[in-house]
């Protein structure tokens, strides 16, 4: 199957002038190396240029760091933005003109929905939100009462019950509220790397927490990126990439917390209305951070026993699981991809996936 691509629709993202900070360290006379950390998304940005000229590096940097305070003010679900007022307007059933920065993500999403058979499933904000996972950071929370989660489920809201003619959009579900917080950093990195190839940048590596994208090389080396096992089991292999991969986790210990010592997380089986059981971690290697960020969240609800079926529909070419037992399941192809650092690991190694 040919790999899914997310077909961004860039828009002209205003800005928001931020205070600027960069660290350069000297790489070589011909190719200096840019590193910038910076707050975004509720969390850390890490960008790194290579190959750049300072002045231009400067440029590049604070025109990203312009486009994510937009996205985010934008986009963030627990803001006063434009997603608060698409909410508001979802669960009425009239018709309105959807932003331009929502927008794209809606479409993506139903893409990606209709892909996974729904297990990745924006359209749950409401159901995020009881589960108190609508805040940047969950504090003193506790499972909620069944009665709402059953009606919730009943309710069953998905992106298919939003119509879409052009600019125009319409809910047809009353307990439609969108959460795209799985999918922004990914979908903002993805239009980063558009951003830089306009500003001429041909290697660069662009993270924002569990997901990144890299661009050429780094100084003719690859770059190299560590694959987590999930809890607290630390690095399970080392990958190489190198022209344009991204690369997206998740973890049972995204955004956690702990009530009764039993663990919740945010991301939610949209069958039972609970966190997903049954896996640590998921990694996706995709050319696109937000096809790889979307499916990393569907295969973690599929499971050990879904996730392959998934990564198949989606086009995935690499993709690791590992479930509650330690087993790491991955194709063929991404173990040859992979420097395996944990040799005592036991592999489960699915059929292949989708060919070149």
């Amino acid at each position: 199957m040919r790999p899914l691509q997310s077909g961004l629709i860039r828009g002209n993202v205003p800005a928001l002038i931020v205070a600027l900070a960069l660290l350069l360290s000297a790489c070589g006379e011909q190719s200096p190396a840019v590193n910038s950390r910076f707050k975004a998304f509720g969390t850390s940005v890490d960008l790194t240029l290579l190959q750049v000229a300072p002045e231009r590096a400067e440029q590049a940097v604070e025109t990203i760091r312009q486009d994510f305070a937009a996205l985010e003010r934008d986009l963030q679900v627990w803001g006063d933005g434009q997603m608060a007022r698409v909410n508001r307007l979802l669960p009425t059933g009239e018709a309105f003109e959807a932003p331009v920065t929502v927008l794209p993500l809606v479409h993506l999403s139903q893409r990606y929905a209709e892909l996974t058979d729904d297990l990745f499933n924006p359209a749950i904000g409401k159901l995020i939100a009881l589960w108190g996972f609508n805040v940047e950071v969950p504090e003193g929370m506790r499972p909620p009462p069944e009665p709402a989660i059953a009606q919730l489920l009943e309710a069953d809201p998905r992106m298919s019950d939003i119509e879409i003619d052009i600019l125009q959009v319409r809910g047809n579900n009353a307990a439609l509220r969108l959460d795209f917080s799985p999918i922004i950093p990914a979908y903002a990195i993805d239009l980063a790397v558009a951003r830089l190839r306009e500003l001429d940048v041909r290697h660069a590596m662009i993270k924002i927490g569990a997901d990144l994208r890299a661009i050429g090389d780094r100084s003719d080396q690859p770059w190299r990126i560590p694959v987590r096992r999930g809890g607290s089991g630390g690095v399970f292999a080392t990958l190489n990439i190198e022209g344009d991969e991204s690369v997206a986790t998740r973890t049972a210990q995204d955004r956690d917390w702990i009530h009764d010592g039993v663990t919740y997380h945010p991301i939610l089986d949209p069958r039972s209305g609970r966190p997903a059981r049954g896996v640590q971690a998921v990694t996706v290697v995709h050319p696109e951070a937000t096809v790889a960020a979307a499916a990393a969240v569907a295969l973690f609800v599929a499971g050990p026993d879904g996730w392959h079926d998934i990564a198949r529909s989606l086009g995935i070419r690499y993709a690791l699981l590992v479930d509650d037992d330690g087993r790491v399941h991955l194709n063929p192809g991404f173990r040859d991809r992979l420097t395996i650092l944990d040799r005592e690991a036991p592999l489960v190694l699915s059929p292949p996936l989708a060919s070149p």
